[in-house]
């Protein structure tokens, strides 16, 4: 039986198990897909630990860790077209990715484009997608500044190529060991810590055009008075705090077009996803734990075996 990294119940890294599970059915609009690499992210033990979108309900434990998926796609559920055996596809699984196969339905599932590897394209579904649509959602006009915070991490770096191919210039909040990461990507660095804002405002006397958090939290309330028109303060890690600040969440599309984009991106030299480790399905703890321990730096990936 395929193997598939798992919490049996909601709590913390205890829960956790790597255990051998039914080689999934795909039912009406959905793929079979083979695993080929899997994109870790926070949302990730969010979830082992009760956290759910809005409008999503309980989930079936054990469940299997995991948004976004790249792989070959096995078998096709009824009624899918545009898809067949042996497409190499990348997307959002309908029940986690850290496993051997994942269903993936096809309204947010894309064909990889062969110039881009199954590890960097299993980066793309959450975290530049994400990047994109909040970028996109704050539709500033070249030549303005918007400041990221948590600039080091996935959604981070993808947020701060895209928006300097926007023409935009980018104030990068990180840890000061991400400095020449988050430069390097074209943003002016600032170290995080509680004087961040400090930081910021001797790069923007005036303030920014726009924030986009990636944190929540403290650093979002230190964040929003940078930025004088809220309708350009988003955040994607404190949902409600930001409502409360005047801002928006982030507007996630979840569609296959935007993974199309975000894809071209990568193939034109535009957006590098920026995977900095990859472990194997067998040291999922591993990865797992080096995200939500918050040092990564870029994406980190777990890569299954053919």
């Amino acid at each position: 039986m395929p193997e598939a990294y798992v919490f049996t119940r909601y709590g913390g890294p205890e829960t956790e198990a790597l255990v051998d599970i039914a080689r999934p059915v795909p039912g009406p609009g959905e793929l079979l897909v083979a695993v080929r690499a899997a994109g870790v992210n926070p949302v990730d033990w969010k979830q082992r630990t009760g956290h759910r979108r809005p409008g999503e309900g309980p989930r079936e434990l054990p469940a299997v860790f995991g948004n976004e998926v790249s792989g070959v796609v096995e078998e096709v559920g009824e009624g899918v077209t545009g898809f067949a055996p042996g497409d190499a596809v990348f997307g959002n699984p309908v029940a986690g990715g850290y496993a051997r196969y994942a269903l993936l339905p096809v309204a947010v599932t894309a064909h990889k484009p062969a110039g881009i590897s199954f590890a960097d394209a299993a980066a793309l579904p959450v975290a530049a997608a994400t990047a994109y649509d909040g970028v996109r959602q704050l539709g500033l006009p070249a030549g303005a500044t918007v400041l990221v915070t948590g600039a080091g991490g996935g959604v981070g770096v993808a947020a701060v190529q895209i928006a300097r191919g926007q023409g935009l210039r980018v104030v990068g909040v990180a840890s000061a060991g991400k400095k020449d990461l988050v430069e390097a990507l074209g943003a002016e660095h600032v170290p995080s810590g509680p004087d961040f804002a400090a930081g910021v405002r001797a790069l923007a006397p005036d303030g920014v055009d726009a924030v986009y958090d990636l944190v929540g939290g403290d650093v979002l309330e230190a964040a929003a008075p940078l930025v004088a028109d809220r309708t350009k303060l988003i955040s994607a890690g404190g949902k409600d705090l930001v409502v409360g600040l005047g801002g928006s969440p982030v507007v996630r599309a979840r569609t296959a077009a935007v993974l199309d984009e975000v894809a071209r991106l990568v193939v034109d030299g535009g957006l590098d996803p920026l995977v900095t480790a990859t472990f194997p399905l067998e040291r999922a703890a591993e990865a797992l734990r080096t995200v939500e321990d918050g040092h990564a730096r870029g994406k980190v990936v777990i890569e299954v075996s053919a």
